[in-house]
């Protein structure tokens, strides 16, 4: 082996390079000085003896030509991982610089080459730790301080960070590297510091922009990498909030912060029993994470507070079922999934209370929260239509189709668009004033009291802007009655059909309301049946059938006492 070869070699040097020739009267010391190889200093005579002055022993001219051999090993080992390093095979040149470091523990050099290797492998906790040592060897080692920097940053230290950097630059002012790190590790500072100010102003959006600024200088700091996660949750990113927390455990098995964010996940996807578990393994690895304990009281509360909701609703405890619903949503405002059934649910017991409006606003409010939830986009047609809101049915039944695409799905919004059609026309039902399950006696009588209401003869003293009102509302209420007394158009009507000209039926042209008026009430001369409308007693209403009315229609006026 060449520690062998060298070792025998440089014994042989030494022996023949350091010993002095001895007087004839010395050769046996000469010689056992010889044998022993002990190196021996110029021989001095006083009262004819001779002294002899060693300056080593044996032992010690060994080791100290093994130290000499060690050095020489370490640093061709060191060079050797120099140059690997440069080859960017870091691996190879951690072996080298350890094999270096295992010949001579003692140079700092060699831990700071080992150190830069860690980093560049990315495992900065162990660069930080060579780093260390290296300047606990040589306080002056500015490379030291630099990489201690680099791997304090990269762990999410910039304090500590910027600590080394300012001890390299009271050694080396000008160090350039030491200037720019210092500069991205203030940096960093301050996006930390604004990341936590945009968490709890629960802006977690912008929370998220400066949590990246850090993660991408300190790529190995977990705990920025949680918290992104953390705020990706509560945003309801919940697939990349888990994808992120799971690369976390696939490097750190143990950390309860990211199986923290699992847990969240599950829980504010409604997935309360999965969560559990995991608030549960949370506590176990981490007692006293009160993060997760808040979390896993407010799940269950929830929960709990939800069931007894359902329940007061199935026993038809409405009043009680919309309190406790209410209580339910103050819970947990960040629970989106559950809380957007809530609303959803409090807006099924709005309509059982008659309360349509604040029904609509309830599933509003769910759909903000879910725009996905079918049933919250159900339950507001329904309202809407109720409502008689038919533009705004029509819209969700339309996004209700086109989220399943269902035969009954299908005719509910072709219900819907027949029903705006319909509110498009004139309502009939409303101009006579009765419901749309009136019978045929209720139109009759509804007719006759508006009519005797609305006739234009009762208005000829009236301005004419009057006059032409009550003559336009005659004339509907005449087209009303033409409609809703015909069985076969009030069909069609109800239908959402057209009426056409084949059925009779063309507008306001082919409907003449003085004859219908007539037919209840008689022609001209007709007192009516007793009908009065003012003057003196037994003034009654008389028809006329003469080519000018006044302010009637032409050939009929009904004249009032």
């Amino acid at each position: 082996p060449l520690a062998t070869v060298g070792y025998v070699i440089g014994l042989c040097r030494l022996l023949s390079r350091e010993l002095s020739p001895f007087t004839e009267n010395n050769h046996e010391t000469s010689s056992m000085v010889a044998v022993q190889g002990v190196k021996m200093s110029d021989v001095t005579m006083t009262n004819g003896e001779t002294s002899v002055d060693p300056e080593i022993t044996r032992e010690e001219a060994e080791e100290e030509m093994i130290d000499e051999q060690s050095e020489e090993l370490a640093d061709a080992k060191k060079e050797q991982g120099n140059a690997l390093y440069k080859e960017k095979k870091y691996t190879e040149a951690l072996a080298c610089y350890s094999e270096a470091i295992n010949i001579c523990p003692d140079c700092a050099a060699y831990y700071g080459n080992r150190a830069a290797a860690y980093i560049m492998l990315h495992k900065y906790k162990d660069g930080l730790a060579d780093a260390q040592y290296a300047l606990q060897l040589d306080t002056g080692f500015v490379k030291g301080y630099l990489r201690e920097g680099k791997c304090h940053l990269a762990l999410g230290s910039p304090v500590a960070a910027l600590r080394s950097y300012r001890h390299a630059l009271e050694i080396e002012p000008n160090n350039t590297i030491a200037q720019k790190e210092s500069t991205i590790a203030s940096q960093v500072q301050e996006h930390i510091a604004k990341a936590e100010a945009n968490f709890e102003k629960r802006d977690y959006r912008t929370a998220i922009f400066y949590l990246d600024r850090c993660i991408e200088h300190c790529c190995a700091a977990m705990n920025f990498k949680v918290q992104k996660a953390e705020a990706l949750a509560l945003m309801g990113r919940y697939q990349e909030a888990q994808e992120l927390a799971n690369d976390i455990l696939q490097r750190e098995g143990m950390n309860a912060d990211a199986l923290y964010v699992k847990g969240m996940c599950l829980y504010y996807q409604d997935n309360t029993e999965k969560a559990f578990q995991h608030f549960q393994g949370v506590l176990k690895r981490a007692p006293d994470h009160h993060k997760a304990k808040d979390i896993y009281r407010r799940a269950k509360a929830l929960a709990a507070k939800k069931e007894e909701g359902n329940t007061a609703f199935r026993e038809g405890k409405y009043q009680n079922a919309y309190s406790l619903y209410s209580e339910a949503l103050s819970i947990d405002p960040n629970n989106k999934s559950t809380n957007s059934k809530l609303f959803c649910n409090r807006a099924t017991v709005c309509s059982k209370l008659g309360k349509l409006e604040e029904a609509i606003q309830d599933c509003s409010r769910a759909l903000e929260l879910d725009d996905t939830y079918l049933k919250a986009y159900m339950r507001r047609a329904k309202c809407y239509t109720d409502t008689e809101l038919y533009d705004e049915a029509v819209r969700d039944y339309e996004k209700i189709y086109k989220m399943s695409k269902t035969i009954e799905n299908k005719q509910l919004l072709q219900n819907a668009k027949i029903e705006l059609k319909k509110s498009k026309r004139k309502d009939y039902y409303k101009i006579l004033g009765v419901h749309k399950s009136a019978s045929e006696d209720e139109i009759k009588r509804a007719y006759k009291k508006r009519a005797l209401i609305h006739h234009p003869d009762r208005h000829s003293n009236d301005t004419q802007d009057k006059q032409k009102e009550e003559e336009k509302k005659f004339k509907e209420l005449g087209e009303a009655y033409s409609i809703l007394s015909d069985a076969k158009k009030k069909a069609r009507y109800d239908n959402g059909q057209d009426l056409d000209e084949a059925e009779g039926f063309g507008g306001f042209d082919n409907v003449d309301p003085n004859q219908i008026f007539q037919a209840f009430f008689g022609g001209g001369g007709a007192n009516m049946g007793g009908f009065s409308f003012g003057g003196h007693p037994g003034a009654g209403a008389h028809f006329s059938h003469s080519s000018h009315s006044h302010g009637g229609y032409p050939g009929f006026s009904f004249q009032f006492g």
